[in-house]
């Protein structure tokens, strides 16, 4: 007889080989075929909300592995939410205009914006923007992150659009919003004003020198400046020393003296290689106020005033004032009424007033100030030093600090700062914690925010000035802006740059200082951020499947000084509380050794040759597996180390589901208290790992969820349980009890796994889930519902667990003894072997003996015999364990080793506990 014939052996059409690349654009074809997302929305109709509120990509290229980050995470958050029955959409969005949008477009025309219309380029730009929001929809998709595609939010619609110009309404209405000539971050290569979140600090290198600047009335005496930048020395007003600071006047050799602060004198002694010098008494700064100097080459006093932002780090103590360059030095000037000298144009070159210096470029133009001031004898010291220096985001050029006409929202403005930091305090949950830290030190530090740009492409600021050459007054009206918007809404922001101020004004619009009727548009477009920073009123705010406040914000951490202040400081000036209730931040992605990824490094890894090569589970289970409160690391090392670990859960997944090819859940389970005593351990383990990992998920520990759910299947499924398992489900009667509890135990561990994996392993859990065999499951395991927590806690069992954990730890102890035994080759398979086992630990040996019966099966082996260890046994080892060749012959359908095998003449080669299954 072929006993072969007899055993249930394991069978399964679930692939081993997963072949994700190519797997996985056929499952997505088959979710949109299915409508899947509205099969998810109409499920979650009238539940409560948990709404994530999509950060927008910028519309210029592909995604990087970046957005890949981003972007798992914000679905993995969503899928979880959804099982666990909240209605919880995804309404993707994109950022489509402003200058990354601009810069690229330039780029690729080879033009500058001198060289096209402002109407011709926007709408090149529309078309351009256009194309990468379909180009990433697709590749946002191919992640199998789940939305509605469909209908995403854009920047560039004409809804969103006049939302904006409402938005900055209410802003003027509040009273936040003024123009004035400030110095801002200024990058002369775009052309622009900057935001604070549009500057990067990058290593530069600049001359450093030592000026002096004589004092009027007094010859041979000069207070002595530091300063990495010279070119902004034609703009120098005034020298800020501290108030509270002891100030020296050291008299040289030659009959000169310089005027520093005391505690920087030897230091800077040392640097300028001065010896031999005599130091007057010293006074205080404050002492100092009103000095007055004269500029080392320009015909102009320069003042001596007080500021406490002078500091003893480097230097001298006395900082070249120039308040068109920098925000300290304009709120210096504002106090001391001083002159806004700005000699420099919008490309970054000296201006006409400049002299020699005139159309030099700035930076080119240092070399030559440094001459100058060797020349006239006023350079006491030059070197170049590298140091940390604001570059902008797009250009990546070194920027300049330059005073310019700008709207700005005043962010003092009845206290509302205060209200900013009160907010982040107090009103909102921050992940990691050290995120409330991180922004508000940069709140309470910001100055205001600068809102206009000089740009072509983007919602225009929805001012007017008066056309009167005597009035010039600013109309910022809230009624107006409300008209602008109606047409914007109706026509698209394209009208601002199409008609004049008589078709967009409203009839008998009057300036209300002179009253004229005649009015010049301005022609700056605002801010890209304070575009994105206002979606919580053009999309959480008109979109019904949303809410205001949203539960969640889901960025980079860069967005500390991005868009999570710009989403807050709009949100709350206009609303009085912020969009969100929570915000999660994640690092940045980084190579293998920790190092920034950039196309010149040559280590960039990209989401599309990964899912290529992987398939995007594996780019998912990299996201779920990394702790993104830090910077992500990322390498063909990694990716292999983890293509292994998805190997081993999909391979447990399969061999789960190959023992269920007969099993109904319906019909065949076996209800819980009549399991046997293993299985009900496995649902024990399972019950606190459902429990474990719907923690992490709430509090968005991914990566305890991969490596949770990792061990389970590598350790207690797979190297206990269905080690174990095996020898029953293979050789019991089919439709056994023993059978049918192994089946169930198997069952509930199957769907359970899948369904806390389904938001972290879309593709393949739902792929898994087709092969599962229930009466009323979901077509999809996306539109099942979380598991049952009530019901997985009635399978937990403190003291079952104990009880296990001692026989596993006996257990190991004779694994190892096999397999020395195994490499001695006094065994081949473990099954040839008898095993006895002897304790001094009488609560281990009663342990043993109470499961006498079975512990053949729980070490594999066909014999196995316990007892109390001799009196000359070893004191410090609890377990002894002896291995040697089992008695009886082999039975030809378990293996096993049995006495019994050859006593019935009907069936000579198998044992009596086969014969019985037969």
């Amino acid at each position: 007889m072929d006993y072969k014939n007899t055993l249930n052996l394991p069978r399964t059409e679930f692939p081993m080989k997963a072949d994700l690349p190519n797997r996985e654009p056929k499952i997505l074809r088959q979710w949109d075929e299915a409508g899947l997302y509205g099969l998810i929305r109409k499920k979650a109709r009238g539940a409560k909300k948990f709404i994530l509120h999509d950060g927008p990509p910028y519309a210029n290229g592909s995604i990087h592995m970046g957005h890949a980050l981003n972007k798992i995470l914000k679905d993995i958050v969503i899928k979880y939410r959804t099982m666990r029955g909240f209605d919880s959409p995804y309404v993707p969005g994109w950022d489509c205009h402003g200058l990354p949008v601009e810069h690229q477009l330039f780029k690729e025309l080879k033009i500058t914006k001198y060289e096209i219309g402002q109407v011709e380029f926007r709408k090149k730009a529309h078309a351009y923007a256009m194309k990468f929001v379909e180009l990433q929809k697709e590749e946002f998709k191919r992640l199998g992150v789940l939305g509605d595609w469909g209908s995403p939010y854009l920047t560039l619609s004409k809804d969103y659009e006049a939302s904006v110009i409402r938005s900055f309404g209410k802003l003027v209405e509040g009273g936040y919003i003024y123009k004035d000539l400030k110095p801002v971050n200024w990058c002369a290569t775009c052309e622009t004003a900057l935001a604070e979140a549009e500057v990067e600090y990058e290593e530069k290198a600049s001359p450093s020198v030592f000026v002096k600047f004589e004092v009027s009335d007094r010859k041979k005496t000069y207070f002595l400046i530091w300063t990495t930048t010279p070119w902004t020395l034609l703009a120098n007003v005034a020298i800020a020393v501290h108030p509270d600071y002891d100030y020296s006047t050291i008299r040289l050799q030659g009959g000169e003296s310089y005027i520093l602060a005391k505690e920087l004198v030897a230091r800077t002694a040392e640097k300028l290689g001065i010896k031999g010098y005599e130091a007057a008494k010293s006074v205080k700064g404050r002492e100092l106020e009103a000095i007055e100097c004269r500029h080392p080459f320009i015909d102009r006093a320069s003042k001596v005033v007080l500021a406490d932002y002078v500091s003893l780090e480097e230097g001298t103590g006395c900082v070249h004032t120039a308040p068109g360059h920098g925000q300290e030095d304009y709120l210096t000037g504002k106090k001391y009424k001083l002159p806004v000298i700005m000699p420099v144009d919008s490309r970054g070159k000296f201006d006409s007033t400049c002299g020699e210096f005139s159309g030099l470029n700035v930076y080119k133009a240092n070399g030559a100030i440094v001459e100058k001031l060797k020349a006239i004898g006023a350079l006491v010291h030059s070197e170049e030093i590298t140091h940390s220096y604001p570059h902008c985001w797009r250009c990546k050029k070194p920027i300049i600090f330059r005073a310019t006409e700008q709207y700005f929202m005043n962010v003092d403005h009845n206290g509302f700062r205060k209200k900013l930091i009160d907010a982040i305090t107090s009103s909102v949950d921050w992940v990691p914690e050290q995120g409330r830290g991180r922004i508000s030190s940069m709140v309470e530090t910001r100055p205001d925010w600068c809102l206009s740009r000089q740009r072509y492409w983007g919602v225009p600021v929805a001012a007017f000035r008066c056309a009167d050459s005597k009035c010039k007054e600013i109309l910022l009206d809230a009624a107006v802006i409300e008209h602008i918007a109606a047409l914007v809404e109706r026509g698209g922001s394209n009208i601002w740059f199409e008609k004049g101020p008589e078709g967009l004004l409203p009839a008998g619009t009057r300036c209300r200082k002179c009253g004229s009727t005649k009015f010049h548009k301005e022609d700056d477009i605002i801010d890209v951020w304070f575009e994105s920073g206002v979606s919580h009123q053009a999309v959480l705010k008109s979109r019904t499947d949303l809410d205001y406040q949203c539960e969640l914000y889901l960025e980079g951490s860069d967005q500390h000084r991005g868009w999570f202040q710009s989403a807050l400081i709009t949100a709350l000036a206009i609303d009085g509380r912020p969009p969100y209730a929570c915000v999660l931040t994640h690092g940045f992605v980084v190579d293998g050794e920790g190092k920034k990824m950039s196309k010149s490094q040559g280590n960039v890894i990209s989401p599309q040759d990964v899912m290529k090569r992987y398939g995007a589970d594996i780019l998912r289970l990299w996201v779920a597996s990394s702790d993104y409160s830090e910077d992500i690391r990322l390498s063909d090392e990694i990716l292999t180390r983890l293509a292994d670990a998805y190997r081993k859960m999909r391979n447990t997944y399969k061999y789960l589901l190959s023992n269920l090819y007969d099993f109904d859940a319906e019909k065949d389970s076996v209800p819980y208290p009549d399991l046997l005593e293993i299985d009900r351990w496995i649902l024990s383990v399972l019950s606190a790992l459902v429990r474990e990992a719907s923690g992490h998920y709430e509090r968005f520990a991914f990566h305890k969820i991969f490596r949770l759910v990792y061990n389970f299947c590598v350790t207690e499924v797979s190297s206990i349980y269905l080690d174990i398992l095996k020898d029953r489900m293979y050789t019991f009667r089919a439709n056994s009890k023993e059978r049918r509890s192994g089946q169930t135990a198997i069952y509930e561990v199957l769907v359970h796994l899948l369904k806390v994996m389904a938001p972290i392993l879309p593709f393949t859990c739902d792929e898994a889930w087709q092969f599962v065999q229930r009466k009323g499951k979901a077509q999809n395991i996306h539109l099942e519902d979380w598991p049952d927590e009530t019901r997985c806690s009635t399978w937990f069992d403190g003291k079952l667990n104990e009880r296990w954990d001692g026989l596993i730890a006996v257990r190991e102890e004779v694994l190892q003894e096999l397999e020395e035994k195994r490499k001695t080759g006094e065994i081949g398979s473990s099954l040839e072997a008898r095993v006895i086992i002897s304790s001094n630990d009488s609560s281990l040996v009663s342990l043993l003996k109470e499961y006498d019966r079975i512990l053949p099966y729980i070490f594999i082996v066909s014999h196995v015999e316990t007892g109390a260890a001799p009196s000359d046994a070893p004191k410090d080892k609890i377990v002894q364990v002896r291995v040697d060749k089992a008695g009886g012959k082999k039975c030809q359908r378990c293996w096993n080793y049995s006495e019994s095998v050859g006593r019935d003449e009907s069936h000579p080669t198998i044992c009596s506990r086969c014969i019985a299954n037969i």
